[in-house]
């Protein structure tokens, strides 16, 4: 990963909501969490989860994967390290 790579995903976790997001993706493993569970344990209105999920997938800290109708999230390992 390069300087403005790494630049941009410590941008993203400036912000203390995505920060706790991206703490439970992490904390939850290679299973994930639905964001109905992201939701509820970060107390935050689903269009604001919306906005904060979309820049940590921006910068490649955070996938998503449809699983029938619930959606989960997972921290980007990879990256991470």
């Amino acid at each position: 990963m390069n300087l403005e790579d790494t630049s941009a995903c410590l941008e993203a976790l400036g912000n203390p909501t995505r920060l706790a997001v991206f703490r439970l993706l992490v904390e939850a493993g290679i299973d994930g969490v639905p964001v109905g569970t992201v939701q509820k344990t970060i107390g935050v209105p689903a269009s604001t989860l919306s906005h904060h999920l979309a820049r940590l997938m921006r910068v490649g800290l955070v996938s998503q994967e449809r699983q029938s109708r619930t959606l989960i999230c997972r921290a980007d390992y990879d990256v991470m390290n």
